[in-house]
């Protein structure tokens, strides 16, 4: 009679026979452990203990911790049975009051057995033993298969004759100029200072609206920006030669034509004119840039950063795949007019950058904008980089710039570096982390160069002294050296580039410590010149022939930084030219890749009512003459002629007839005049 039967005629079900002390065993076996476990049992059962080929579970509750081993992780192969014999253990001594003498004895002996072979230490070591083997063994793998890969190259050479392109050796000036992404967003640098929390806490609710714009490194889009379509702008490689890629912007038949509503619109001398073309044109590139130095001029900072932001992101839309931003290696021709947008959008968005308070971020645009063009230097960003890494605090930079560049460059023969880099030894000397001999050493070479920036430049300490409210000594001030005449003296391209240092730069060297350090150095110089030094003659010598007169980049630099000092040292033959703030002093040799229609101008015809006509509304448009298109609304012949009769009326009435007999004599005027000034 099979058990099944005899349970129905018991009236038992199944599951409900009580449990005996052998009624569940589970076998846990491990392959690797090939050690024997303590001798089986009467009946094949392990009396009280946790050998390695079988676990005896008399409670089924203890089957959810074993459940629970069994789920454990498998590491490098092998699972972890450390858990296993603290359940186990635990489970043992439950039981161990309920059986017989001689079952405890021989779960004691069992379970000592058992610790001493399942140690859970000495298995963890064992794991990591081999861990360490199979990592160990990887990598020699891996170098054995790369020396593989070299013999084979090798063999082909070989064979063949020819050898392999080496990589080229990494460039000085790629790595002085190498452009990290992180530092081009502002983002980092305000976190560095305030915290993420304060950075991201407006940022954060704006995240959930799901929008997933193209992803760009100069600027972030706004929710609050239209939607972007391609406005016309693409860029193309032009050439790749001796490392290094020349591109440039291009504009089709569409950007064109807005790009000719755009000259319409700044010959018209009103910024509603370039509102309405940005209406249907919303990121062209030269509208968002002038529109952005209208609102800077109404103090509407925001409103100016992000119309700039905005020309940023339709230009960064428009690069080439192979146009890189960190590589240092990418170049812009600034006599193409369609790339110097580009460029006065990079050295916009780098003033409002420092401005807010974004001296690091601001130095990365600045060699960001130096890298598309170095040798030319179009915006001459080399007047401005010392002193955004000195606002920085990044010291060692502009050191290892100039110690790198000075051989090829001569970058002590400008005002900026002459007096920047040991102001920079000078600062990095007050630093208390380096050792004492270095600090020393720093010390005296700032001292050094400081004292040879003074031989060279003396028209720069009197007005430095009095940009800081410094009072000089009246030694100094006596001395023929450091006199008026020093100031006085100087050539006009040399007082132009003192006068954009001072005026940028001039509150770097307020601090106590360093007027101390100056004040050191002055009486060095005046010794020296006292003495007769050569050094002095040399020096006076270099400036008359040196600095005669200042190249185009250097102007449109002063003209861009709105110095009123460095503006006002300007020659006339820049002051008198007419000077547009979308393209500032354009290069003499421009590369122009199409040509703007003529316009029918009315003075051509010789129409000289038309002409007074016009100079009275800009707008007024003769009949027969076609009016330009982008200009506000189109004003036709209807228009311009009920304005022009609504301008005489206004003329007329503002005419007032004086009444002959009312007149008052000259003599008794002058007399009331005078009296009235003493009074």
């Amino acid at each position: 009679m099979s058990r099944r039967a005899l349970r129905r005629l018991r009236g038992e079900q199944r599951g409900q026979e009580p449990l005996g002390p052998g009624a569940l065993q589970f076998v846990l076996r491990d392959d690797d452990d090939v050690e024997e476990g303590p001798k089986r049992g009467p009946g094949g059962r392990f009396p009280g203990s946790t050998g390695k080929e079988g676990v005896q579970v008399n409670n089924r509750f203890e089957l959810i911790n074993i459940e629970d081993l069994e789920e454990d992780p498998v590491v490098n192969g092998e699972r972890s049975d450390c858990g296993l014999v603290d359940t186990v253990a635990l489970g043992n001594k439950a039981r161990a009051p309920r059986g017989n003498p001689e079952t405890r004895r021989d779960g004691d002996v069992a379970k000592s057995a058992s610790l001493e072979q399942y140690n859970p230490s000495g298995k963890l070591r064992k794991k990591k033993k081999k861990q360490r083997n199979k990592k160990s063994s990887t990598g020699e793998m891996l170098e054995n298969g790369l020396e593989d890969i070299d013999r084979i190259l090798e063999r082909i050479e070989d064979s063949s004759g020819l050898s392999l392109p080496e990589p080229p050796p990494p460039s000085s000036r790629k790595q002085v100029l190498q452009v990290e992404h992180r530092h081009l967003n502002p983002d980092t640098e305000l976190k560095r200072y305030f915290g993420a929390r304060a950075v991201l806490g407006e940022q954060r609710p704006r995240q959930r609206q799901r929008v997933y714009p193209k992803c760009t490194w100069l600027t972030t889009p706004k929710s609050t920006w239209p939607r972007y379509s391609k406005p016309g702008l693409s860029m193309r490689l032009l050439e790749s030669k001796k490392g290094l890629s020349f591109f440039a912007f291009e504009h089709n038949e569409e950007y064109q034509q807005a790009q000719h509503k755009f000259l319409v619109a700044v010959e018209s001398m009103e910024p509603n004119n370039i509102v309405v073309l940005l209406q249907t044109s919303p990121y062209h590139v030269d509208s968002l840039l002038q529109l952005s130095d209208a609102c800077r001029f109404q103090e509407d900072q925001e409103m100016a950063r992000d119309l700039t932001e905005r020309a940023l992101y339709s230009m960064e839309s428009a690069f080439h795949p192979l146009f890189s931003l960190t590589s240092g290696t990418c170049r812009l021709d600034y006599r193409r007019p369609e790339n110097r947008s580009f460029y006065l959008a990079l050295y916009k968005q780098m003033s409002f950058l420092e401005k807010r308070g974004c001296p690091r971020t601001a130095l990365e645009y600045c060699k960001l904008i130096l890298s598309l063009e170095p040798d030319e230097d179009p915006l001459c960003m080399l007047l401005l980089v010392d002193h955004l890494a000195l606002r920085a605090r990044n010291y060692e930079y502009l050191i290892r710039l100039f110690q790198e560049w000075e051989a090829h460059r001569n970058l002590s023969q400008l005002p900026n570096f002459a007096f920047s880099v040991p102001l920079a030894y000078f600062l990095l000397s007050q630093q208390t982390d380096l050792p004492q001999h270095e600090l020393s050493s720093t010390r005296e070479k700032a001292s050094l160069m400081v004292q040879q920036a003074l031989t060279m430049f003396p028209g720069v300490l009197m007005p430095l002294l009095e940009y800081c409210s410094v009072r000089p000594d009246a030694a100094v001030a006596s001395h023929r050296f450091f006199g008026p005449d020093a100031e006085i003296s100087q050539p006009p391209a040399l007082r132009q580039l003192v006068s954009l240092y001072l005026g940028r730069s001039h509150f770097l060297w307020k601090e106590p410590a360093i007027m101390s350090w100056l004040e050191e150095n002055v009486r060095a110089v005046l010794q020296a010149v006292d003495d007769g030094d050569p050094a002095v003659e040399a020096c006076e010598s270099r400036r008359k022939v040196l600095y005669q007169r200042a190249p185009r980049n250097i102007h449109r630099h002063v003209i861009l930084s709105e110095i009123k000092e460095a503006v006002a040292a300007l020659p006339p033959d820049v002051t008198t030219q007419s000077v547009m703030g979308f393209d500032p002093l354009p290069p003499l040799d421009s590369i122009y890749s199409y040509v703007r229609p003529e316009r029918l101008s009315p003075v051509s015809h010789g129409n000289t009512v038309a002409l007074f006509f016009r100079s009275l509304l800009p707008n007024y448009t003769m009949e027969g003459e076609r009016p330009e298109e982008g200009v506000a609304g189109g004003l036709n012949h209807n228009q311009g002629l009920n304005r022009l009769m609504l301008a005489v009326r206004d003329m007329m009435a503002n005419f007032h007839f004086q009444d002959p007999e009312a007149e008052v004599p000259l003599e008794d005027n002058l007399e009331g005049e005078g009296e009235a000034e003493w009074d």
